[in-house]
């Protein structure tokens, strides 16, 4: 397999499969989409951290920080569509992309 980015994902989505919980597999497709709302957490923590606006906690995290959890957002993401999708997810990706770019910039 190249390393391409979709490859990567593959890896990684190949990797949670063998390494799942059995008792997860039935909701395999759940757990990953939920897994994104875990994430967006996160990015919101470090957002919160940042730019200080938690009093309590200031400045508890940095920019890369946030750079890295919206990465991670992505790829949580990509895996939950290649699960949901494994035979399409790359092309289903392209296209939506796609159509928001036509949406916004019409030929």
């Amino acid at each position: 397999m190249d390393d391409t980015t979709w490859s990567r994902v593959e890896k990684l989505r190949n990797w949670l499969d063998e390494n799942a919980d059995p008792g997860t597999a039935e909701n395999v497709k759940l757990w990953r989409v939920l897994k994104i709302g875990e994430e967006f957490g996160e990015v919101a923590e470090a957002m919160h951290g940042a730019t200080g606006a938690n009093p309590r906690k200031g400045a508890s995290h940095t920019w890369g920080d946030v750079h890295k959890e919206l990465c991670d957002v992505i790829v949580t993401s990509m895996v939950a569509l290649a699960t949901c999708a494994p035979q399409d997810a790359e092309k289903l990706l392209d296209a939506r992309l796609q159509h928001l770019v036509d949406r916004v910039m019409p030929s």
